[in-house]
């Protein structure tokens, strides 16, 4: 099992958040039927998005893809959230 702080869990959270967000914004579409509609799995989003588990990279990327946002942009957008004064390592 991952051993996760809270560190990583805010940041975890705030991406699902923006994924969410996004989702909304841009396709006004369900979890279900955005899911269904670019071939992602529906649990693994919401888990996603309610910020529960990390996703992999090419989860991310896939749904990057599904926005039609680069993958660049949506870890920008987390950035900004969570602020110049976040370390997800102790510095």
């Amino acid at each position: 099992m991952q051993y996760k702080n809270q560190r990583t869990e805010k940041l975890i959270k705030a991406f699902g958040e923006i994924i969410k967000q996004e989702r909304e914004r841009k396709t006004g579409k369900s979890q279900t039927l955005f899911s269904y509609e670019y071939d992602l799995d529906s649990g693994n989003l919401c888990r996603i998005e309610n910020g529960k588990i990390e996703p992999k990279l090419t989860m991310m990327w896939r749904i990057s893809e599904a926005l039609n946002t680069p993958l660049s942009e949506l870890i920008k957008q987390v950035e900004n959230e969570l602020g110049k004064d976040f370390f997800i390592i102790n510095k």
